[in-house]
């Protein structure tokens, strides 16, 4: 006679505490610090002067992605977390593109606003699964 085993409960994603405060807050610094880095490139701003922006808008970022990381690792291969890989391959290229780098952040701006607007059917969908995920 072999035991009953209970039922597969499905877990529910880890949640960090005051999660949505610190994405709001976090959100709003890298919108404003990306803001002015951009601004400064555009108008052609010494580099020098734009360092501490660049750091704040790589600080805040790294941050955005630990908290949506940290409930589950698969928003990387959903289509939210392939936007951010996108910007991320886009921003890595400056360097090389230095020539194009306010159009690259243009673009990067939009992917941004696009990534965060697009419906749920588009945000939730995993490359890997071929459907949406919860």
């Amino acid at each position: 006679m072999t035991p009953m085993r209970e039922p597969c409960r499905r877990q529910s994603p880890r949640l960090a505490p005051s999660a949505r405060a610190c994405n709001i807050g976090l959100r709003t610094v890298h919108i404003g610090v990306t803001g002015i880095l951009f601004g400064g490139h555009v108008f052609a701003v010494p580099e020098r002067q734009l360092q501490v922006w660049l750091a704040l808008a790589i600080l805040t970022g790294a941050g955005l992605v630990v908290l949506e990381a940290y409930p589950s690792l698969r928003w990387l291969y959903q289509g939210r977390g392939i936007c951010v890989l996108l910007k991320l391959l886009l921003l890595g290229s400056i360097p090389w593109l230095w020539p194009w780098r306010s159009a690259i952040l243009a673009l990067v701006v939009v992917i941004a606003s696009v990534g965060s607007h697009m419906p749920s059917r588009y945000r939730y969908f995993s490359c890997v699964h071929g459907r949406v995920l919860d």
